[in-house]
């Protein structure tokens, strides 16, 4: 397997403009909130287990998960969000694994919200953090998802503590800057992953 770059982040850091640099870049991107959405999709076994538990009000008219309603159900029961957790990180996992597996870029990112908080995180070689204040997350989650900011609060309080965050990270992204400054803070760790990926060649 090649090198897996892990890169993380709280909610509205920006970690989607962070990984599609690496993809302009040639990189392979495996995302696990994508992974998240395919073992749920319809058909699938984790949506007939939600379905079962959660009751047929957490689906869309067409089948699909309403992703929404799931999410207002859990982040405000502990116990819930533990039951859903259990029945979906395996298999989250398992996917995540097999697409980093099917890679061929010179290095894989990772790109996880829940990296450092699961066994995910045995599976990065190294972990980037993309970093911005509080105050910055909660503006940006709220214009983009159209959340009150009540909800972006719990959701914030549900993740891993910035500081903690932080102090686990090999490297830091701060993305409070223009997007040129993003995208020089990429292009020169791009650089350094390159020369790692061929040196544990």
């Amino acid at each position: 397997m090649s090198l897996v770059v892990g890169v993380t982040g709280g909610i509205g850091s920006g970690k989607s403009a962070v990984t599609g640099r690496f993809e302009q870049r040639g990189i392979v991107v495996v995302d696990a909130d994508l992974a998240a959405r395919i073992i749920v999709e319809p058909g699938k076994p984790a949506l007939k287990a939600i379905a079962e538990h959660f009751g047929d009000d957490v689906l869309r008219a067409d089948g699909s998960l309403d992703r929404a309603a799931l999410r207002s159900r859990v982040f405000s029961n502990e116990s819930e969000r533990r039951w859903l957790e259990q029945l979906t990180h395996p298999l989250i996992g398992q996917e995540i694994l097999d697409q980093i597996e099917a890679s061929r870029s010179p290095y894989t990112v990772l790109s996880s919200p829940l990296l450092l908080e699961t066994s995910q995180k045995g599976l990065a070689n190294c972990v980037v953090v993309v970093d911005v204040p509080e105050e910055v997350q909660l503006q940006r989650t709220m214009q983009r998802d159209d959340n009150d900011e009540a909800q972006v609060r719990r959701i914030m309080a549900a993740q891993m503590p910035r500081q903690d965050r932080l102090e686990r990270a090999d490297m830091v992204i701060d993305n409070t800057g223009s997007l040129d400054d993003l995208d020089s803070q990429v292009e020169e760790l791009h650089k350094e992953f390159l020369l790692r990926a061929e040196q544990s060649r």
